[in-house]
């Protein structure tokens, strides 16, 4: 299955749709999430929109992800570490807050309308924010200083077109640079093929980071942290297939060190609940709508003082505040 595949059900009962996606009626999360999930997934099911898989099936994914989270995050990181038969690798495993956390975002994502795109359109991304750099300074030390990085991004849905970039200091093209998209320089045409199980999916990721920062590269990020900021890249970069959006979610459950951090906040000032990984004294966020579930952004918080600033300063913070399919680069997409 991938995430063009497409299986329809018969409408059936509330009660026998609360049966089938179990979890709708946990209220364990710190906020009422769950009830714009459950009311948005009757809606469809009863207009006969929902994508999903039989009960059968259905049920046992996500009683792996929301009972035998810990078993599945250290098998997971066994085999994507590299340990053979015999050996042991430590890992912890994902906090089971933000498995759940995890488990409600997959489902309001399979549930989503996806955008309807055709060859020769553009998928639109309008984000604020702002990174971090350091420079010398006289005598001596590093200076942290902001820089701008809001933007509007044209993405071409098939490649056939390149990237247009839209920043305050002026706009450019990238031309298509002929090779077959990637992980890291995707269309959404390539998305499309990716697959929507979360272990096929997760076992892609990791082969591709350790294909970009394997032996040689001078990388000490190490395979968990690469994957988690690899997931973060394709949900950030522009809306994806809902099924593959879905399974993305599930992947990351499956990482080692993923934690919940029930207050955060964008680049647009807007609070929210955050999917996070710390690593090397930094924590990277995926920042989400408590209500709605909706990615707001995400950001890299400092953890310890350094040369970035004092404990708790914002590195590097980025709102999504648009998104959308135009006809052509430059254009903005009907609201």
């Amino acid at each position: 299955m991938n995430a063009a595949d497409d299986a329809r059900i018969e409408s059936p009962t509330r009660e026998e749709l609360l049966q089938r996606f179990p979890g709708l009626s946990d209220e364990e999360l710190p906020f009422g999430a769950h009830e714009p999930i459950k009311e948005h997934l009757m809606r469809e099911v009863a207009r006969g929109d929902l994508v999903a898989v039989p009960r059968r099936v259905r049920r046992p994914l996500l009683l792996a992800i929301g009972v035998a989270a810990a078993a599945c995050a250290v098998a997971v990181a066994l085999t994507m570490n590299g340990a053979g038969p015999g050996e042991t690798v430590k890992a912890a495993p994902a906090e089971p807050a933000a498995v759940r956390l995890l488990d409600r975002l997959a489902l309001a994502a399979a549930s989503s309308p996806g955008p309807s795109v055709r060859n020769g359109q553009f998928m639109y991304t309008k984000t604020v924010g702002h990174s971090t750099a350091l420079s010398e300074v006289p005598g001596g030390g590093m200076e942290a200083s902001p820089t701008d990085e809001s933007a509007e991004r044209w993405l071409s849905v098939d490649g056939s077109a390149g990237v247009t970039t839209r920043t305050a200091t002026g706009s450019g093209t990238r031309p298509p640079d002929g090779g077959l998209p990637s992980l890291n320089n995707p269309t959404y045409r390539f998305l499309e093929t990716l697959p929507t199980d979360p272990d096929r999916l997760l076992e892609l990721i990791y082969e591709d980071t350790r294909s970009q920062h394997g032996p040689g590269s001078g990388s000490t990020t190490g395979p968990d942290q690469q994957a988690f900021v690899a997931i973060g890249d394709l949900l950030r970069g522009f809306e994806a297939p809902p099924g593959l959006s879905a399974a993305l979610y599930r992947a990351a459950a499956r990482i080692p060190g993923v934690v919940l951090v029930p207050e955060s906040k964008d680049a647009a000032g807007r609070p929210g609940v955050a999917v996070a990984r710390e690593h090397n004294h930094e924590r990277t966020e995926w920042i989400f709508d408590k209500q709605t579930l909706r990615l707001l952004g995400a950001r890299e918080v400092a953890l310890r003082d350094s040369a970035w600033g004092k404990a708790g300063t914002v590195m590097t913070s980025v709102a999504i505040v648009d998104r959308g399919v135009t006809d052509l680069p430059g254009q903005l997409p009907t609201p």
